[in-house]
């Protein structure tokens, strides 16, 4: 690969800020998720969030605006149809893991996510299933009601999901949706994606592409897509110490997945956490999470995160281009229950020329307080 292309060349600085301070007053945000809405002089950033106070114990998703370039931020406010709603036996039928994306064919912002189950505050599980749930925004910032995005396939009788996952909107205006799902009956999950409809109200699966299996523990889980140079790239968090790979033509059938690694071959060990894609014209990058000297003590190694350059043809990581997109903060080895977890976070590209990474802290020891953080990759 050219030394041009090399992510030290195209990376010309990060720059870190916080969005909401957690750790010291108010709510802890969690699951900010961005997309950008074109506006002049400047694009409005739409943010989804929701509080955490335990374990994947999440209040009402929430939405927040940045018309200065993510430089300020509107105090957040609840969508109305993504929050807790009366179940039977005493149960609460909530939603987590937002991704907003905006769709340019319709104008309109559409946030996908799915549903969860809480009784007295804690997880519980129905007999029914999981499955993805989605809401729109208008263009006079009006929230649609909830609705459920409908898959009716004996193999995610169990659970469907597209949560936390970065999805590919076609020219076309179809939505090419990266799904984890399992049956009822079965540990261990598949990966997949669907190829949707979407006419500025419901979303509808037209086709599901091959399915990628392995069979450890959970399986595979939250993947995330994109579109670099005309093909589909995904990555696939896992339960056996690596991250995953895999390609496609069309974004339905998929090559055979590959565990990640650096350029030399040695594989990068990793704990179920998500990965996701940092797209640039000029190159293609991963954010993830990783084992190292300095977090072997941090639970999942769930801090720094970490920013490559990837090698798209050979599916691996360029060793010297990677850079700490989020430090650690704390002592990983000796100290780790205070050191901040990172694993849930999402990348935003805002312009040719900036993209974003941004997370919610966890800091369990401390009362699941933490900021809200965001980095810029110029």
């Amino acid at each position: 690969m050219p030394l041009e292309n090399k992510g030290s060349k195209v990376i010309e600085k990060i720059e870190r800020c916080v969005i909401w301070n957690g750790r010291k007053e108010g709510t802890t945000w969690f699951h900010p998720r961005a997309c950008m809405i074109p506006a002049r002089p400047n694009p409005i950033a739409l943010m989804t969030c929701q509080s955490i106070t335990g374990s994947d114990i999440f209040g009402p998703v929430h939405w927040s605006v940045s018309e200065d370039m993510g430089a300020t931020w509107t105090p957040p406010e609840p969508i109305p149809s993504f929050g807790r709603r009366p179940h039977p036996d005493g149960i609460e039928d909530g939603v987590c893991d937002v991704v907003p994306e905006y769709h340019p064919p319709t104008g309109l912002v559409l946030a996908m996510g799915h549903n969860v189950y809480y009784k007295d505050n804690k997880l519980t599980r129905p007999s029914e299933g999981r499955y993805p749930v989605y809401v729109v925004r208008s263009k006079d910032g009006q929230w649609s009601d909830r609705r459920k995005l409908e898959w009716d396939d004996p193999r995610g009788s169990g659970i469907y999901t597209c949560g936390c996952g970065q999805r590919v909107t076609l020219d076309d205006g179809h939505l090419v949706v990266p799904i984890s799902f399992g049956s009822l009956g079965r540990k261990d999950r598949a990966v997949g994606s669907v190829l949707c409809s979407f006419d500025g109200e419901n979303v509808k699966v037209l086709r599901c592409g091959s399915e990628l299996r392995l069979a450890v523990d959970r399986g595979l889980l939250e993947p995330s897509m994109t579109r670099f140079q005309d093909r589909f790239y995904m990555t696939i968090r896992a339960e056996d110490g690596h991250g995953y790979a895999t390609v496609s033509d069309d974004g339905l059938q998929w090559a055979d997945i590959k565990p990640w690694c650096w350029d030399d071959g040695e594989p990068l060990t990793m704990s179920t956490t998500q990965q996701h894609w940092l797209t640039h014209s000029r190159a293609l990058f991963l954010v993830y999470t990783r084992k190292a000297k300095d977090n072997v003590n941090v639970m999942r190694w769930r801090a720094p995160l970490y920013l490559a350059q990837v090698e798209p043809e050979a599916l691996r990581i360029i060793r010297d281009s990677e850079r700490v997109v989020l430090p650690l903060i704390g002592d990983g080895v000796n100290d780790a229950t205070h050191v901040a977890r990172m694993g849930n976070f999402h990348v935003t590209n805002v312009s040719p020329q900036e993209s974003w990474v941004t997370v919610g802290e966890t800091l369990p020891a401390d009362g699941w307080k933490g900021d809200t953080l965001l980095a810029r990759v110029r």
